[in-house]
Order: C-alpha cells, then structure tokens, then sequence
C-alpha cells in the first residue's frame, strides 16, 4: 500500500473520533418537597449526597439546627442506601461513604431523560421528640400483639374472664351498649384537674362496665324483672349537669341517674379526686338503685319496696352460687360477703338497715314496706329449697341408671369368665385323656 493509500485511511479514523457522541457530566434534578417543586439545572452526575443535601437545605431554606433528619428519595429507594445482588441494602457500606462524603446520590445514573425527580423528607427534631416521647395508648394493639391473637384466643378459658364461666348476660334481658367517659368528656375545667392525676384509662372504666353488666346477681335482676338497658354508661364526675341534678335532689351527692325510665342508666364510677374507682359493692348497689326507677321516678314508698326486693334478689343469688373462681365465691368477689354470710337471715338485716338508712334522707320509715320485703325473703328460700330437691332427685335417677348399666356389665363380664373356664377345663381334661391313651 502507498502513502495515499495510508493517508485515506487515517482520514477515515480521524472521521470516526469526530463524529462519536459527546459524553454529557450533567443533568437536571427537581426537588419536591411539601407540595413546591424546585429544578436546579447543571448538575453533576457524580454529585455526592452530601452535596446534594446541602442544596436542598439552601433551596428550601432548611436550618441545619431545626431539622433532625433530612432523607433524598429516588425512584422510591433513599439515597446513599445501595442493594446488593440479593436485593438487600448494604448499608455499612454506605455509612463509611457517608461519613467520608464521598457515596454518589446516582451510583447507577440516571437512565432515559436528563432530568432525575427527587423527593426530599424532612423532620423537625422537636416533632420527632414530642412523638417518641408520647405514651402507647393502651388500647391499640402492635403488629407484635397482633400476631399473639390466635394464640391467646386458642388458649384462653373462663379463668380470664372476671366472673368465670357466668361471664355473660341473659340474651333477652340485658344492657346493650357500654359507655365510658374519656378524658375529652371531661370539660375545659378538667384540663388542669387530669394533668395533675392519674385517673384510670377508659380500657379500665369499659371494664368495670362489663364487670357490673355481667354480675350474677345483677344478671338474676335483670331476668326476673325482664329489664332491657340500651345504654349502660360511666357518668362524668364533673360535670355541669350533676350540680343541677344534686340541687334537685336537696343539695345530695349524685351517684347516677337514670334517663327516661331504662333508656339509659349512668354512673359515678370514679372517685371526686378521679384517682380511683369507688368500690365495687357500691356500685353495684347504685346500679341496682337506678334499675328500681325503670318503674317509679319518685322515693316513695313503692320505690324503696321495688329496690328491697331486688337487692335481696341480688344478694340471695351471691350467696347460693357455688362457681368458684380463683379460689373465690362470686359474693367474695362482688365484695357482700358480709351481707350473706348467715344466708337469708344476714340478707335480710343488712337490706332493712340499707332501707332505714337510705330512707331517712327522704324522711320515710322502712317499717311498712318490710313485711312485703320479708315475703320476697321467704319466696327466695322456698323456690331455693324446691330446685335444689329437684335437683337431687335427678341426680338420684342418674346415680341409679348408672349402678343398673354397671351391674348389666358386671353380670356379662362374670358369665364371660366363666365360659372360659369352662373351656379351659374341658381343654385340660382332653389332655390328661390323650396322655392315659398313651400310656
């Protein structure tokens, strides 16, 4: 080959290097951050992360001192974070680059367009100490609790219910719903009151609830009388309302009331102080106070009679249980049992001495109204005495099919025996024969 020859081809190659595609360092990035979008042109793809923080901070104005936190976000994955083959994040590699500030916010460039949309997240550092520094409400479970549920359901018994196996209410005559007041209820003037204490949570009043709605004796109540409650709920201690209802009660303190005869009974569960829940036996006998005013709004003498006849009823039903619980009555658990402790005769006593004292704030006598309270005494002790000989009779009737049905086996099992001895006697006397035959 000549020098021409040579010559073509060297304008041939220095052709190829001039017309090759220009390399471009550079791009676009668009910001987006609360709703505002920024676009900052002519920037480096080899840009660190760091550098591009710093740009966000000077474009929107973030203070280094202000914000805790600020995270860059591209195509959904946080920048600086790189995935490994695994699809893992590598992140120790990433912090090393970190603190160095040397890691690209585009290892893998940016594909297609020219422009790369960053979303940027920041948070405050005080948001974030006010939200870490709240307490877990109680009442929502976790995703670590959640995955404890079947185990719980499938283990449970009637030894975490409160009153055991009677934890329930008849299905007829019952209370509906259950209410209890939260610290929103409250008011404005119970803001500084709840700041200073520590009253018990609303998990802990629905509880309480529960546990009055599906007493025993309170069930019992409900039955006989056929009582159906839409609204069992927890009265507010300070509200504006009870002044007016104690001023129409002659300046007393209010511990319920009922709403339009059953529409809806509310109590006083906690304490003035809100500390604390009044004890159990009070409520209990409060409850069973507003259930007399389903029938007379009055404290006369037809409402004190109505009420002496279901609180007998209530304590009669404590104290002829026999479901223990934890090693406990239910009377000991509904805290009465020093009202039952001699049976109707103790039920009685402690229920006038109740009647005398509570009437005497209305200026009436219990005197007329007890005979017809000791008439339901007597009631409750005859129909008591009648089922529990039911009950024995056919206990006998099933003892005696039982000792039937085992003699039957006895008698098959005896004749069966003595088969086999027959058998085996014939079987041996065989065998001597055989060997005399021998002989």
């Amino acid at each position: 080959m000549g020098d021409d020859g040579r010559q073509k081809n060297n304008n041939k190659n220095n052709n190829k290097d001039d017309s090759s595609p220009v390399v471009i360092e550079t791009m676009s990035v668009k910001f987006l951050f609360k709703g505002k979008s920024v676009t900052k042109s002519n920037v480096s793809k080899n840009i660190s992360v760091d550098e591009l923080t710093e740009s966000v901070r000077k474009e929107f104005d973030l203070d280094k001192n202000s914000s805790s936190s600020i995270k860059l976000l591209y195509k959904g994955k946080v920048l600086g974070i790189h995935n490994n083959n695994n699809g893992k994040r590598n992140e120790s590699t990433s912090n090393r680059a970190t603190m160095t500030g040397a890691v690209s916010a585009f290892p893998s460039g940016v594909k297609g367009s020219l422009l790369a949309k960053v979303l940027v997240m920041a948070s405050n550092r005080e948001e974030v100490e006010k939200v870490q520094s709240r307490r877990s409400d109680p009442t929502i479970r976790g995703f670590e609790n959640e995955r404890k549920i079947p185990t719980i359901n499938s283990s449970s018994s009637n030894n975490d219910l409160f009153w055991g196996s009677q934890t329930a209410q008849d299905k007829h005559y019952k209370f509906c719903k259950l209410e209890a007041c939260t610290w929103q209820s409250f008011g404005d003037r119970a803001t500084i009151i709840i700041s200073q204490t520590t009253t018990p949570h609303v998990f802990e009043a629905m509880s309480l609830l529960e546990r009055l709605a599906t007493d025993p004796g309170i069930v019992a109540v409900m039955k006989e009388r056929e009582l159906v409650v839409n609204y069992l709920g927890e009265m507010d201690p300070i509200d504006d309302r009870i002044m007016q209802k104690n001023e129409a009660h002659g300046g007393g303190c209010l511990l319920g009331y009922n709403t339009n005869r059953g529409l809806r009974i509310d109590l006083k569960l906690r304490s003035d102080d809100l500390q604390t829940f009044r004890p159990y036996a009070q409520l209990a006998a409060t409850l069973i106070h507003e259930l007399s005013h389903n029938w007379v709004s009055e404290h006369d003498h037809l409402f004190w009679t109505n009420y002496g006849q279901m609180r007998v009823e209530y304590l009669h039903q404590h104290s002829i249980s026999t479901h223990i619980v934890n090693g406990k009555t239910t009377a000991q658990l509904a805290g009465v049992t020093q009202y039952c402790q001699d049976g109707m005769k103790s039920i009685y006593s402690s229920t006038m001495a109740e009647l005398r004292r509570e009437m005497m704030q209305h200026g009436l006598s219990p005197d007329p109204i007890a005979p017809v309270v000791q008439a339901r005494c007597n009631e409750l002790v005859t129909l008591h005495f009648k089922t529990t000989q039911q009950q024995k009779i056919n206990s006998n009737k099933n003892r005696g099919n039982t000792t039937y049905g085992q003699q039957q086996q006895q008698q098959q099992r005896t004749r069966r025996e003595l088969l086999l001895e027959a058998a085996e006697v014939r079987a041996r006397k065989r065998e001597d024969e055989d060997e005399i035959e021998k002989l």
